[in-house]
């Protein structure tokens, strides 16, 4: 089955359905979003809707620590993430935060295990962004799932970590549209990158197609109308810095 993931899709409208399309084109069978369905963006409510109709064709659907504070919004407006998550918050539906506040933190598929952030504590959204975090979620994964592979969001970076020759992870950094074996017996962590958000220098968006039959791994980058993203977010009366950083991908 080939299985397209997206993540941390931050109320990004235009870049989440650039993602879809292009996956349907490569063959995707199986849609699975690993959170952050909003936050930053100028339409939460389009893309909650887009992803609930995904989820009633079957998607898998993961909560993100964007989507938990856009239901239950900090009382400290101390960073982008907090302040935008008040102004999510009035703008979605009861409907769409029942949806959100009822996703599960992991779902499992055979010896694939798909979360937001880490499957070391899911519900404490550590970051898997060195070698050693990427340790401490892949063994997570094996001893409490029995998973060889962990794909996660919640970075906004597309990499690989895999056991080196002494067995400690190493990462590697992929290149867009090539596919790269991974074979069950190999243990991985994958960090699928950020769909609506990219923070790499480049705007285009990111997902990854997951064969689990032909054991493949394809990272992927899809341009967009990034510039009618930003706007929606000008449009909304957000800060500019969000608006800014969807133009430059940082």
């Amino acid at each position: 089955m080939r299985i397209a993931l997206l993540s941390d899709i931050h109320s990004n409208l235009h870049a989440l359905l650039a993602c879809i399309a292009h996956a349907r084109q490569a063959g995707a069978q199986q849609f699975v979003i690993l959170g952050d369905l909003v936050g930053y963006g100028g339409d939460p409510r389009g893309v909650v809707d887009e992803i609930m109709a995904l989820w009633e064709q079957g998607a898998w659907v993961i909560q993100g620590n964007h989507d938990q504070m856009a239901v239950c919004p900090p009382p400290a407006l101390n960073d982008m993430g907090s302040s935008s998550a008040t102004w999510t918050h009035d703008r979605l539906t009861l409907e769409q935060r029942e949806f959100l506040t009822t996703r599960p933190l992991t779902v499992q598929h055979g010896k694939a295990l798909f979360v937001h952030a880490s499957a070391h504590q899911p519900e404490r959204w550590h970051y898997v962004d060195n070698e050693r975090n990427a340790e401490l979620c892949l063994n997570a994964a094996q001893t409490q799932f029995n998973a060889s592979h962990v794909f996660v969001g919640h970075v906004h970076h597309q990499a690989l970590f895999y056991p080196g020759a002494r067995q400690s992870l190493m990462r590697f950094n992929p290149v867009a549209n090539v596919d790269i074996p991974v074979p069950t017996r190999r243990p991985m962590v994958v960090t699928v990158g950020s769909t609506g958000q990219p923070r790499d220098g480049d705007a285009r968006s990111m997902y990854a197609l997951y064969d689990d039959a032909l054991q493949t791994l394809r990272f992927q980058r899809v341009a967009y109308d990034h510039q009618s993203a930003a706007q929606a977010i000008r449009s909304a009366g957000l800060p500019e810095q969000m608006a800014h950083r969807i133009e430059i991908g940082r």
